[in-house]
């Protein structure tokens, strides 16, 4: 058991802000201002925007596109996560292969097609956001994830993925510790991101090819006037032709949509610069991004010479509670700050100099789902339960391809053309939550068996996860 004291001073020094946005950010854009008219709006300057406006100039150079962000561009869930920038659509393979099993095959390759697409558009734009395709280690560190691991790695042969297991001594000649007992490695289907950089690069590239972005701009409904739909916002008006909502963990100005997301907070630390002697005792010549196979999961991944470690509680507050004050939690934070130092004891004596805390838009399939809402002039995309850095391009294409009406390979999928299932009201909400919380840590103390309540949501198709 580590000395508390010796967890609480590793974050004594630690800045309360992401990692990402402890940098210089682009001039903020102004305020919408008097009254336009655009052939799109697109509403949220997180990834998921970013990459509908984009693509929508792309396809059609014509359209008149603007953007509208409440904050600041990636300030949310797109400056706070972790950096990866994964392959997968539906958050993970596991996942996937319980709710669309016949179309997997289908969805894999379009999530290597979306992942070779962002690598080809950053290097088009010259967008420098240290995109680097080092792989993901998937570590089990107790016995039964071994097992699962094992099962999950010939589910991906058989749908021709590249996904090699990897015994202790193997996965600890990448990254040294005494927790891990054998890995899946996936050297293809990941890549590494500043995704704040990745963010504003994108919006400075749609910026040259006429996207018109607006921030310290809200949107706070939609009207149906016809053939226009008039988005009020805090400053300014707008009509557009079609809106695709890109609104994450926050409520959407479609109301009948808001029973469809909860925001989870999620937590993350990341370390001062390693020494040479602190690098060599751990190894990580590859510099993959790796996770553990709990439930409750660890993220890790370098950064330069330091360590981003994140994860683990998936916190829920009260009536979908989004209040600054919900970004820190010191028993969370001393949580985590604990378990890196068990993971890694060799780095015993680190300090970490970050420590922030971002809500996720979280859905009860884990994974984006597409709205469709004034017959067809507004799409909403969200949902994502983590992996949207990767997953926000093919979820904003999609998206436009629905507003377009267009017949597409991703328009056909389940995937897009049916909603998860809603969360319940509250209270019922909450308390369904924290049960599912405390059954998710049973399960990881007990050998991973699901017990009744985890069996009965998967029978529903019900789940909570970050």
């Amino acid at each position: 058991m580590l000395d508390p004291d010796v967890v609480r001073a590793s974050l004594a020094d630690a800045r309360h802000l992401p990692f990402w946005l402890d940098a210089e950010a682009p001039k903020p854009a102004d305020p919408l201002d008097g009254e336009i008219v655009a052939d799109l709006a697109v509403v949220g300057g997180g990834l998921t925007g970013l990459w509908a406006a984009l693509q929508a100039v792309e396809r059609d150079p014509d359209r008149s596109v603007v953007l509208l962000e409440g904050g600041r561009l990636a300030w949310a869930a797109s400056g706070r996560n972790g950096g990866f920038c994964s392959a997968s659509l539906t958050h993970g393979l596991g996942n996937g292969l319980a709710r669309w099993p016949d179309e997997m095959p289908t969805l894999l390759r379009l999530g290597r097609e979306n992942l070779d697409a962002i690598e080809e558009t950053l290097g088009r734009y010259g967008i420098d956001c240290g995109f680097d395709r080092t792989g993901e280690v998937t570590v089990a560190v107790a016995p039964w994830q071994v097992a699962e691991l094992a099962e999950l790695c010939e589910a991906a042969a058989e749908l021709g993925q590249d996904e090699a297991l990897l015994d202790a001594e193997r996965v600890r000649a990448m990254l040294d510790s005494p927790t891990f007992l054998g890995a899946s490695f996936n050297p293809l289907g990941t890549a590494l991101v500043d995704p704040a950089r990745m963010a504003w690069g994108l919006a400075a590239a749609a910026q040259r090819l006429g996207v018109r972005l607006h921030e310290g701009t809200r949107v706070t409904g939609l009207r149906d006037e016809g053939d226009l739909v008039r988005l009020r916002t805090t400053s300014g008006g707008l009509r557009a032709r079609r809106v695709l909502l890109a609104t994450s963990a926050f409520r959407s100005p479609l109301r009948r949509l808001r029973s469809y997301v909860v925001p989870v907070w999620d937590h993350v630390l990341v370390t001062e610069p390693l020494t040479a002697a602190q690098r060599a005792a751990i190894g990580w010549a590859g510099r993959e991004g790796f996770s553990d196979a709990g439930n409750q999961f660890h993220y890790f991944r370098p950064i330069g010479e330091r360590i981003l470690w994140g994860g683990y509680d998936a916190l829920y507050y009260y009536g979908s509670d989004l209040a600054g004050r919900r970004s820190r939690r010191p028993a969370t934070e001393e949580a985590l700050a604990s378990h890196f130092l068990t993971t890694f004891p060799q780095l015993a004596g680190i300090r970490f100099s970050h420590v922030w805390a971002g809500a996720i838009d979280t859905c009860t399939r884990f994974c984006a789902f597409w709205a469709p809402a004034m017959g067809g002039r507004a799409v909403a995309v969200q949902g994502f339960t983590g992996l949207g850095v990767g997953a926000s391009r093919f979820a904003a294409g999609a998206g436009l391809d629905l507003l377009d009406e267009r017949r597409t390979e991703a328009t056909a999928l389940s995937m897009v053309r049916h909603r998860p299932l809603p969360f319940p009201p509250e209270p019922v909400r909450w308390a369904a939550i924290q049960a599912t919380r405390r059954a998710i840590a049973r399960a990881d103390a007990n050998a991973g068996r699901r017990g009744p309540w985890l069996r009965l949501l998967d029978r529903l198709g019900l789940g909570y996860d970050s």
